[in-house]
């Protein structure tokens, strides 16, 4: 009985080829092409770098901190806070960047303001850097024009946590005046032009 189970378990194995012969079978083959390649460009950019020339056009690297890439004009940099004509913060602590801030960076303490206009303001206003995506999503989001990442500055290396923490005398630094209306131009705007 048990040598009809040994016969009904024995499988045969069938040895099948790779495609392509020993090249793709062997992965010295891919090495080598590897460092052909990387060869190739030592040897069309090496003297060029040894004798002090370089032609732009070959070498796609940048000797950074001489060199620097300009940034596009729409570039997002660092959080700016905007201010009124009076000189305090344009938000309304309305939450709408907040709510709309996918990475969850934007913590914002709300408190009543004394004009009697506007009826809320941000008593606390902070921004975690090391958490932002930089998507935008919070200028889009606000209804007031207070938030803004056109600052032309990139996140600074911090070696704490707590110095990527812009709060709102931080944020208010780089903001100026905006001009925008607060609450717009009203219903009847086609009617004034």
């Amino acid at each position: 009985m048990l040598a009809d189970v040994g016969a009904l378990v024995a499988t045969t194995v069938k040895v099948v080829n790779r495609p392509g012969g020993w090249k793709r079978q062997s992965f010295l083959w891919g090495a080598l092409q590897g460092l052909l390649v990387t060869f190739g460009h030592f040897l069309r950019n090496w003297p060029r770098n040894l004798l002090g020339r370089r032609a732009q056009s070959d070498i796609v690297t940048l000797a950074y901190p001489e060199e620097k890439r300009p940034y596009p004009p729409r570039n997002r940099g660092l959080h700016r806070l905007m201010k009124r004509a009076d000189g305090q913060v344009r938000c309304v602590a309305c939450m709408m960047c907040p709510t709309a801030c996918p990475a969850h960076c934007i913590s914002i303490v709300p408190e009543e303001s004394e004009n009697p206009r506007i009826e809320k303001r941000p008593r606390i206003f902070q921004i975690d850097e090391l958490r932002c995506v930089v998507c935008g999503l919070c200028v889009e989001a606000c209804p007031c024009d207070a938030i803004r990442m056109d600052s032309g500055i990139h996140a600074w290396p911090t070696i704490r946590r707590a110095d990527a923490i812009l709060d709102k005398e931080e944020l208010l630094s780089r903001g100026e005046l905006s001009t925008a209306v607060q609450s717009g131009e009203g219903p009847f705007w086609r009617e004034k032009k």
